[in-house]
């Protein structure tokens, strides 16, 4: 029986996946099926994971383009612009997290001119 624990590893490491192949609403999917068993124990993992969900969103917003959706991408960024701080050395599944919060940090890069971010 599996239990949440390898769940969601193994949902941190589809997220991975399905991001690399831009997939960003299955990754979001994948990943929120993972937080709510987090969210209703109030598991302290559970905003870092809603972050991670709320990047794959904002990105989705960007691929399919429709009205106002750099403000929307924005919006739900902001999310993760606050969770993804928690991701430290210690957590569970630490490699995981920072490989997906880096993810998130190199597509933030890829589309600066809608997140105003600073590319070196």
């Amino acid at each position: 029986m599996l239990t949440m624990n390898d769940d969601l590893k193994g949902a941190l490491q589809r997220y991975l996946v399905l991001m690399d192949e831009a997939a960003y609403f299955e990754a979001h999917e994948v990943l929120e099926e993972a937080w709510h068993p987090l969210r209703l124990k109030k598991d302290p993992l559970a905003n870092l994971v809603k972050g991670l969900i709320n990047a794959a969103v904002g990105f989705e917003h960007i691929r399919r383009q429709r009205n106002d959706y750099a403000q929307k991408a924005r919006k739900v960024m902001a999310s993760f612009d606050r969770h993804h701080l928690l991701c430290k050395e210690g957590i569970e599944h630490y490699i995981l997290f920072a490989a997906a919060c880096q993810k998130a940090e190199t597509l933030k890069q890829k589309h600066a001119g809608v997140f105003d971010v600073l590319v070196p």
